[in-house]
């Protein structure tokens, strides 16, 4: 299993440099690959652009780019400049959103999601694959061709935990970005869903790239009731509670490798042997110390 870093955290306080500097860092640290979500006023997609000037060899991904505010021409630009700009290095990772941010901050209509997201991608990969698409859709239109500033399209992955959704994954993509989901929940839902749809579909194994928060601490009483507090949201969010009740946990807290070193790799090794292709950590203590161990114990992964 591959070992990435979601440096997502670093967007409460956004310095470009500094996040270029800190996938600089976990390349040289040898970790697999990089990812950031697209949230608030930070262009994820730019960013990793500007971090593969300093960067040669992780994978930089999206984990993810809402598509409801998006044209999925406006998309496939960004995508593709970014894959330019990284040398072949891009991930694409998209997914719906929420009902929540969808009207709540977009002021849109949560409507035909399912519809929604096939239509995005009959867009989105021809223009991605070709620079080309004439697609008159319930949701989502476009006609053109254009060139294209790489002929090497970035892979593209769903964010999906649904059944629905996960047949969207195997069958166009190339595989499922996943948070907040433990080991039974990708044992009995995640896997064998996006795996038997690929295969139906005659597509190679997707990715499933699995990112949690991990904490290597000498409290960790304290650390979980930290990250409980900070995700509360999700464990209220419909998906996601889904995926919790598989689970048979309260919250996301639950599901998170917080503790020794040898306790955090326990649960990478677990995560690992329930069919997740990638792990990917979200590191939310504050403390450098913890921060380096916690690095630390996922290197020796």
């Amino acid at each position: 299993m591959r070992i990435g870093i979601n440096g997502s955290g670093h967007l409460a306080r956004p310095d470009i440099a500094a996040i270029a500097r800190d996938i600089a860092a976990m390349e040289a640290a040898g970790f697999d690959s990089y990812w950031l979500a697209q949230t608030g006023l930070v262009d994820a997609l730019g960013t990793l652009g500007v971090a593969g000037a300093s960067t040669s060899t992780i994978t930089l991904g999206t984990a993810v780019v809402p598509t409801w505010p998006r044209h999925p021409q406006a998309l496939a630009a960004q995508a593709l400049t970014t894959q330019a700009a990284t040398g072949g290095r891009t991930v694409l990772g998209i997914g719906l959103g929420h009902e929540a941010s969808v009207e709540g901050n977009w002021r849109m209509k949560w409507d035909k999601p399912i519809r929604h997201m096939l239509d995005y991608l009959d867009i989105l990969q021809p223009l991605l694959n070709e620079g080309k698409a004439d697609v008159t859709g319930d949701v989502w239109s476009f006609f053109g061709e254009f060139p294209r500033p790489t002929d090497q399209p970035p892979a593209v992955m769903l964010a999906a935990l649904g059944d629905q959704m996960l047949k969207i994954a195997g069958r166009r993509t190339d595989g499922t970005i996943l948070w907040c989901v433990g080991p039974k929940t990708l044992e009995q839902q995640i896997v064998p869903k996006i795996n038997d749809a690929a295969a139906t579909a005659d597509r190679p194994a997707p990715a499933v790239v699995c990112s949690l928060p991990v904490w290597v601490t000498d409290d960790p009483d304290g650390a979980r009731q930290k990250v409980a507090k900070q995700l509360t949201i999700y464990g209220q969010l419909p998906s996601y509670r889904a995926m919790l009740d598989i689970e048979g946990v309260a919250g996301p807290a639950d599901i998170s490798l917080i503790g020794s070193a040898e306790q955090v790799q326990e649960g990478v090794a677990t995560i690992a042997a329930s069919g997740a292709t990638d792990f990917t950590a979200v590191i939310p203590t504050p403390d450098p110390d913890e921060r380096a161990r916690t690095l630390e114990a996922l290197g020796a992964c």
